[in-house]
């Protein structure tokens, strides 16, 4: 059942991105980045859709209230393709982190540019890096909510991993609140393309660090807000494969 679920939810998003994407031309002309994010939430909320009701997954969002209203600095676990769309209708203004390739992906990419997405050349060494450093400074004056992944790339449920150092350069020049999000994402939308799962999804919004958190103390302290969430919201924090049975993991 679970690559039936994923064969059908694949096709649904194929069909969803192309007619989305071309019907996103008039947008890209215009160069209307308010239009552009306001269309993309709509894909977003359209792709979170199709999940739910194909794959059976129920989506629980919880701590909400721990979100300011203005600017922040969301530090989430990655765990799937599920953590780049929920953000975009948590948050009023989301603009990702985003690895470079991804703007290079027909229809989608030129949308995350204009959207206000914030790419990044990962084999770009230090000035890569200063341009996100700008790029986010900017993004946080126009009081947007900047959403990174720390661990740099996709993890299993419950794995650790070095947490990646480009955080740390972030959160110096922050004036923003930053705030440890956990997942369990990953037992349902694995890192296979084809297989689903049903059940209980968790994204789980903590209180923001302590405002003195920074240098070398914010990837232990990331780190173990994420490891009390997780235990605190019965989420995986010691690595879980996906052959077991989610269902019985995640409720």
């Amino acid at each position: 059942m679970s690559l039936i679920r994923g064969s059908l939810f694949n096709l649904y998003l194929l069909i969803l991105t192309l007619i989305m994407g071309v019907f996103a031309f008039p947008i890209r002309l215009l160069s209307r980045r308010d239009a552009a994010l306001g269309y993309a939430k709509l894909w977003a909320r359209a792709v979170l859709w199709g999940l739910e009701t194909l794959c059976g997954v129920r989506i629980v969002i919880s701590g909400q209230d721990n979100l300011p209203d203005g600017p922040a600095l969301i530090a989430s676990q990655h765990q799937s393709f599920f953590d780049g769309f929920v953000w975009m209708n948590i948050v009023s203004l989301p603009a990702y982190v985003i690895k470079k390739e991804l703007t290079s992906i027909p229809f989608v990419g030129p949308m995350l540019i204009l959207s206000g997405m914030i790419p990044v050349d990962r084999s770009g060494g230090s000035q890569a890096l200063r341009g996100m450093m700008d790029a986010v400074a900017k993004a946080q004056n126009a009081g947007r909510q900047i959403i990174i992944f720390p661990q740099g790339t996709r993890t299993r449920p419950g794995e650790r991993v070095p947490l990646q150092n480009g955080v740390i350069a972030l959160a110096r020049q922050a004036t923003a609140p930053i705030i440890p999000v956990v997942t369990n994402s990953g037992l349902f939308w694995p890192h296979s393309h084809w297989r689903k799962y049903p059940g209980t999804l968790k994204v789980v919004i903590g209180k923001p660090l302590a405002a003195d958190t920074k240098g070398r103390a914010l990837i232990p302290a990331i780190d173990a807000a994420w490891q009390t969430l997780c235990k605190e919201h019965d989420l995986p924090y010691e690595p879980v494969e996906n052959s077991v049975d989610v269902k019985t993991v995640s409720q």
